[in-house]
């Protein structure tokens, strides 16, 4: 996974994610809606409207928290979340 800060300010952060697809961004994305810090969190896949990119590209906008550790917050939950369904899995199998 390639990171790439495209944007940043005290409480925006526009990142492209490299080598991701939808599956990963929209968990999350999700993840960082959870958070009551965060006002808006989107993200773009859309070559033909961009130039040709293809890799997601992240906006992330907080209530004044820092972006960067608010993505931090985020992407852990995303990896709890992994690990507490694999688990779940294992369990039932």
């Amino acid at each position: 996974m390639d990171l790439r800060v495209l944007d940043r300010s005290d409480d925006t952060l526009t990142i492209e994610i490299g080598g991701e697809d939808h599956t990963f961004m929209n968990a999350l994305k999700g993840s960082l809606l959870e958070l009551d810090s965060v006002v808006a969190a989107t993200y773009d896949v859309n070559p033909e409207q961009s130039g040709g990119q293809t890799d997601p590209v992240l906006t992330l906008k907080t209530d004044g928290a820092d972006p960067l550790e608010t993505l931090a917050t985020a992407t852990a939950a995303v990896g709890d979340k992994s690990e507490a369904f694999a688990a779940a899995y294992e369990a039932a199998r």
